[in-house]
Order: C-alpha cells, then sequence, then structure tokens
C-alpha cells in the first residue's frame, strides 16, 4: 500500500502508522495506538528496573598510624562488601604533618588493594583535599 494510502487510512480509524522496519523493501507498517503502545513499553522498562539489584558504594576509613590488625580487619570487611556485590570507597585521611607523607600513605592503600583477593582498583588512589580516595569493585 502507498504511503499516503496507509496514512489516510490511519487517520480515519483514529490509529498511528508506525514504520516496524525500515530494512525491508517496501518497509512495514503497522496501524496502532501510539501513545498505548509507549505506555506499554514505559511499564514494562518500570518493572525490570524495579527488580534490579542496585549496587551501592560502601566506605571504609583508614588513617596513616592504623596497626596491621586494624587494617586487615578492615581488608575483610571490604571483602565481605565486595562479596555482596558492593563496591568499596577506601578513604585514607591525613591530619596536620601526615600531609608531607603522602607516599607513605598510598603505600598503605597499595597494601589494602593487594590484602583483598576479590578486590580489583577501579581507581587508582588520588589525593582529593586532605584525603586520599581509592574506589575498588569485585572481580568478575
Amino acid at each position: 500500500m502507498e504511503t499516503p494510502k496507509a496514512l489516510d487510512l490511519a487517520q480515519g480509524k483514529g490509529y498511528d502508522l508506525v514504520e516496524v522496519s525500515s530494512i525491508s523493501k517496501p518497509p512495514v507498517c503497522r496501524l496502532l495506538d501510539f501513545t498505548k503502545y509507549k505506555y506499554k513499553k514505559d511499564k514494562q522498562i518500570r518493572k525490570h528496573k524495579a527488580h534490579q539489584k542496585r549496587r551501592e558504594i560502601k566506605g571504609i576509613r583508614l588513617s596513616l598510624r592504623i596497626g596491621p590488625h586494624d587494617l586487615k580487619f578492615k581488608a575483610e570487611r571490604a571483602e565481605k562488601f565486595l562479596s555482596q556485590g558492593h563496591g568499596v570507597k577506601v578513604e585514607l585521611i591525613l591530619k596536620g604533618r601526615e600531609h608531607a607523607h603522602t607516599d607513605l600513605a598510598r603505600d598503605i592503600m597499595k597494601n589494602f588493594s593487594k590484602m583483598i583477593e576479590k578486590a580489583e582498583v577501579e581507581q587508582e588512589p588520588k589525593k582529593q583535599g586532605n584525603r586520599i580516595i581509592m574506589i575498588l569493585r569485585g572481580k568478575e
């Protein structure tokens, strides 16, 4: 059917002319109520979004003077978060004269990421103000 004829038919019945496939020769079109079609598609998308699991970013704070046992405990906590499917944001806060030892802080961050077997570094440690931030995610 020719395009003008199809448009007249669609308008006469109160429908919209929607192109289904533009690849085929001649193009395939349908008569349908586009607002109803769009509503059904949106409803389907909302339903899929409701069933998706949202990934959160959990935070862990370290300090330059952290002890080995505390570091190990924090690493176990990070592994737990990663096993649950969350990302982990590791913060190391520098206070006072600690700002002169950012190299030590970066070493602590690297050792921390090596302690966690399930972790993959998503964002390398970088300094933001008085803190150094690193983001970890679970390996797939």
